[in-house]
């Protein structure tokens, strides 16, 4: 049971009462009528790479594991659409795309051990998001089954249906809430034959946004990833790294990865030296990468980053929204509260600037003890979201809320909307079966967590 018991992060966990693993959509249904009935608490789980604790079990759930539904039912390159059973890793389903000439673009660290179902329930973002959109963005249909066991096929490829309400956006970021996304049918783009990346270092967090607003101007359409790290980030990434050299001539206190991509025979390189060179006035210096080798490594920078800056322990996510125009000021205001309060702790930002998403992390110093660990997570997430409120943004730009973030969901959210959510979660789960206590607070006659 231990790999169903905890999550990738290592913070969540929670041994399950049982866990299911269905093979097929009539399995997870013919489960789901049977918890129906026997009011058997269930919480779905794909790859248990999520960072808010909605898919790790509570006392008394049954984990449904979609692990062996992984098929690719049906790729289409002239629909430029591929339907994906829920328990397909997202790298599997991107190979599957890739080898008829097409891209799905969900693109982030933890791919090769995702699996889509949680994709969809989470709607994830990532690297592409600037170009392509959120999750939400690219699923054309849903197969789901709900709480009482019956089958919702909303499993359709088209591009136009304007036939009423879209039931499929009410289980897109749901977290597993409303019901069991057990396939998913994705918008596909043509692959992209060319892709160019540079890494250029800059004098502050505004020149980094005054670049952005230049590159969709000067990049267009083709521009994929716009990636703001600070220094502090590349030493990290450094110091995990004794064999990377620092990436440019000298150290900066900001520094952007920029990718774009096209196909057919657009001038990429080009297009990309012309930009960078219209820019001098803000570049300190840069670098293009001649090769796609090459480019992956100066992505292998922000990956190393992302994936040392623990040390191996406990760390405090957060993963805010602000407007994209905000994002210097957070950055400055957040950086100023939290190295303020807690000079002992590592605060760490970086983001994708193109959809105003800023990761801002604190480390604990080395041995700090477990209670006065909680004190200082709970302190700086406080002051964290305070400049998040201020500047009118979102305490989840990608990760959603499941357990982690309840209590500072439910202090933010107005009572129309809560009004709304709740009557949508009675109306798809009176009994309360489906994750509870995960984004709204668990009802009272089965929450014991």
């Amino acid at each position: 049971m231990a790999r169903y018991s905890r999550d990738s992060s290592g913070d969540h966990f929670g041994r399950p009462l049982a866990v299911a693993r269905p093979r097929s959509v009539a399995e997870v249904s013919a489960l789901m009528r049977h918890c129906w009935q026997s009011g058997l608490r269930v919480v779905p789980q794909g790859g248990l790479t999520g960072l808010v604790g909605a898919a790790v079990a509570a006392p008394g759930e049954v984990v449904v594991s979609l692990e062996r539904m992984n098929t690719v039912r049906q790729i289409s390159p002239i629909d430029f659409a591929m339907v994906v059973e829920a328990g397909c890793i997202l790298e599997d389903a991107k190979t599957a795309a890739d080898a008829v000439d097409c891209l799905l673009p969900i693109t982030f660290g933890a791919q090769g051990t995702c699996r889509v179902g949680g994709n969809v329930s989470t709607n994830a973002g990532g690297f592409n998001v600037l170009r392509y959109g959120m999750t939400r963005d690219l699923v054309l249909g849903l197969e789901v089954v709900l709480a009482d066991g019956r089958v919702w096929n909303g499993l359709k490829v088209l591009r136009k249906d304007n036939r009423g309400y879209d039931l499929k956006q009410l289980f897109i970021g749901a977290e597993g809430t409303l019901g069991i996304v057990t396939a998913v049918a994705f918008k596909l783009f043509p692959k992209p034959t060319q892709v160019e990346t540079a890494l250029v270092g800059l004098a502050s967090v505004e020149d980094a946004m005054e670049l952005y607003a230049r590159a969709r101007r000067g990049c267009s359409d083709l521009l994929t990833a716009f990636e703001l790290i600070l220094r502090d980030g590349i030493e990290v990434a450094l110091r995990a790294r004794p064999d990377f050299p620092d990436p440019l001539s000298q150290a900066y206190p900001a520094y952007v990865l920029i990718e774009a991509a096209c196909g057919g025979t657009v001038d990429l390189r080009g297009l990309m030296e012309s930009f960078l060179g219209g820019a001098d006035d803000i570049i300190r210096d840069g670098v293009v990468a001649s090769s796609r080798a090459q480019g992956e490594r100066l992505w292998l920078y922000r990956e190393t980053m992302v994936e040392s800056q623990g040390r191996g322990g406990r760390y405090l996510r957060t993963d805010v929204s602000v407007p994209i125009s905000g994002i210097a000021d957070f950055i400055a205001a957040a950086l100023q509260a939290v190295r303020g309060k807690h000079p002992e702790a590592m605060a760490l930002a970086y983001g994708h600037v193109g959809d105003g998403n800023v990761h801002f992390n604190v480390i604990p110093p080395q041995g700090q003890d477990p209670a006065a660990m909680d004190v200082l997570f709970h302190s700086a997430e406080e002051l964290i979201f305070e400049v998040v409120d201020r500047l009118g943004g979102s305490i989840s730009a990608e990760h959603g809320i499941g357990r982690v973030k309840q209590h500072a969901f439910l202090e933010r959210i107005d009572a129309v909307s809560l009004d709304l959510a709740t009557r949508l979660k009675q109306a798809l789960d009176p009994k309360h079966i489906l994750s509870n206590g995960r984004i709204l607070p668990g009802d009272s006659a089965m929450q014991d967590i």
